[in-house]
């Protein structure tokens, strides 16, 4: 059932939209209020231009001109604030709405992750829900950056996680948790970003453009050449008017004009790059200025990853505003007539070709390390956010120190983050020494292989950084390795068997790598690809494999026979879940309890869906 925190917490965000709704019902109606302003002001401008005209007055033409063109204007500037309003009032509701469809688990009103592979061979990313549709990852993130999201899932999928990483990421997150005003404007400003677009936006695109459209030769030594040029222009012109030499200008001129197109040929539409650099970075603007001029607390952990906005002096809106320069300047282009007269005079058009070719160099040392720290910020208000979220998950205790006076891994109500909490059923478990393996028997469908997925995915979590479904967890840090959801390959010719051989064989490589960290394995149904006996005996060799090994991990079966492994070796423990049928119908309680499952449940599973099956009445 839903905790009394997190119910608080999701009336209070309901109370957020409703609000959010009758604000921006207001803002609607305004906005059409301004239709028939600016309609009535224009009708007000022709009539007074008429009267103006009439009265044969040409100050009175100016005056009505001046006028209408303030009060237009002006309109239009408190019309556009509006808009404005409505966009960011409607981003909020959007956000809002996520929160709650995440805390309810309404998938089809959680925004989808980017689809970002993590291929074939990663010891555990196809088995644990970490990544696609449905996913812990698409729960979890609230980044609008292909960047962000990727870094997200990247810690999520973490294959030799480090301990220190784990706990810097983690005092983060806790010191963002706390700070809902920042963790909403952040997830706001960035989805600014990609109001336009219905995909996340990949600043790597813009770091390859700059890369790509650096000149390779400096434009200085050229715009010099003009600079004297034009100056000379302008005095010979002037002593040429007033006869005190001849007609030396027209030499210069023509110099210049030559020098001139010489330097367009290295000039490539400086209108179109300076347009394109400028309406990048004015959708990236929101988010840069947001984190610039955010009143951080000095010397804490989130101070010290945004330094990188300050840290050199110039920060990103002085940027931002000389690059908007250029492009206004570089905009004359568009007017041939005043192009012409202007870069008659002066280089114009090399000056500020000049600049741009400054400020795009500057950017592109600069632009990364942003990005970098925004994507970082990304990924860590998704974890702050998810804790937020879920005030009954708890922050786990991660240690990488081998140690016979505590559990490798001990937990108290832990449970799956991916099931509804009206249905979650959570359990107690612990692993005490390295090399120990736990067999978990159990009928079908009694919750052998949520089980597993459950402590998998809360230990993806707590290697990230962030919180975990459990009332308490500890754990050694572990490298994760999984054979739950084996997948065969018509076009490699890989049947199931094959692939899971294979699989396990990973495995056996894996514990004998030479690593500090030990292996975690997760097994389900080991051998179900081959026939009874053959899966009795391989699995049997495998389980005595197991033993002692690097690593410690646990297997679910259906072979009740594996489980006689407890009284031959030491390093081997039992657990079960079981089922009861009551008026014919079969029932679960998901709890894990100690000891060998003694029944099992498939002839039971084909009787009561009407196969024509004999039940035997004798006891186990």
């Amino acid at each position: 059932m839903r905790g009394k925190k997190k119910a608080d917490r999701h009336r209070v965000l309901s109370r957020h939209i409703a609000r959010l709704d009758h604000e921006i019902i207001k803002l609607q109606e305004l906005d059409r209020r301004y239709f028939w302003v600016r309609l009535a002001v224009l009708l007000v401008g022709v009539l007074g231009f008429f009267l103006a005209y009439q009265s044969h007055q040409s100050r009175n033409l100016i005056f009505a001109g001046l006028v209408f063109l303030v009060a237009f204007s002006l309109v239009v500037y408190f019309n556009r604030k509006v808009k404005t309003s409505l966009i960011r009032f409607n981003l909020s509701r959007q956000y809002f709405l996520g929160q709650i469809a995440r805390m309810d688990l309404a998938w089809d009103r959680i925004p989808p992750a980017p689809n970002i592979p993590s291929g074939d061979k990663h010891p555990f990313a196809s088995d644990l829900n970490i990544s696609g549709n449905q996913s812990l990852h698409q729960l979890l993130s609230t980044a609008v950056s292909r960047g962000g999201s990727t870094r997200l899932q990247d810690w999520l999928l973490e294959q030799d996680p480090s301990n220190s990483q784990v706990y810097q990421r983690r005092e983060i997150v806790e010191e963002m948790k706390s700070l809902s005003g920042f963790r909403s404007r952040l997830a706001l400003s960035s989805s600014l970003v990609t109001v336009e677009e219905d995909q996340a936006w990949d600043g790597e695109e813009l770091i390859s453009w700059l890369a790509k459209q650096i000149a390779s030769g400096s434009l200085k030594p050229i715009l010099i050449i003009l600079a004297i040029l034009a100056a000379a222009n302008i005095l010979f012109f002037a002593l040429f008017s007033l006869g005190l030499v001849p007609a030396f200008w027209m030499i210069t001129l023509g110099i210049y004009a030559a020098v001139y197109l010489f330097a367009y040929r290295n000039m490539k539409d400086i209108f179109g790059q300076a347009q394109h650099l400028s309406t990048t970075l004015d959708r990236f603007r929101a988010v840069l200025v947001f984190i610039e001029k955010y009143s951080f607390r000095t010397g804490s952990h989130l101070f010290q990853l945004c330094e990188t906005f300050w840290a050199d002096g110039q920060r990103p809106s002085s940027y931002l505003r000389r690059i908007s320069l250029i492009a206004s300047a570089s905009s004359i282009g568009a007017n041939p007539v005043v192009w012409l007269l202007v870069n008659v005079f002066v280089p114009w058009d090399v000056f500020f070709a000049y600049q741009l070719q400054r400020y795009k160099s500057k950017m592109q040392v600069v632009l990364p390390a942003w990005l970098d720290t925004w994507y970082e910020l990304e990924a860590l208000n998704s974890l702050a956010n998810f804790s937020f979220l879920n005030p009954d998950y708890t922050f786990p205790i991660v240690d990488n120190q081998l140690t016979t006076q505590k559990p490798l891994i001990k937990t108290f109500g832990v449970g799956h983050p991916l099931i509804p909490d009206e249905v979650k059923v959570c359990n107690d478990f612990s692993i005490d020494e390295l090399g120990e393996v736990v067999i978990i028997t159990g009928s079908n469908m009694s919750g052998k292989s949520t089980f597993l997925r459950t402590i998998g995915i809360n230990l993806c979590l707590a290697f990230a950084g962030g919180p975990v479904n459990a009332e308490s967890f500890s754990t050694n840090m572990f490298r994760l390795f999984t054979v739950i959801q084996v997948k065969d390959s018509l076009v490699d010719g890989i049947s199931y068997f094959y692939a899971e051989v294979k699989r396990l064989k990973a495995l056996l490589d894996a514990l004998e790598m030479a690593d500090d960290l030990p292996v975690f394995f997760l097994i389900d149904e080991i051998f179900r690809g081959t026939n009874n006996r053959e899966r009795e005996i391989g699995g049997r060799a495998f389980v005595r494999k197991l033993v002692g090994e690097h690593g410690v991990g646990l297997i679910s079966t259906h072979d009740l026979e594996l489980v006689i492994f407890a009284d031959e070796l030491p390093g081997v423990t039992n657990y079960h879940f079981q089922e009861e049928i009551v008026q014919d119908r079969m029932t679960f309680d998901y709890l894990l309890r100690p000891g060998p499952s003694r029944t099992t449940n498939a002839l039971q599973i084909m009787n009561l869906e009407g196969l024509p099956v004999e039940i035997s009445t004798e006891p186990d």
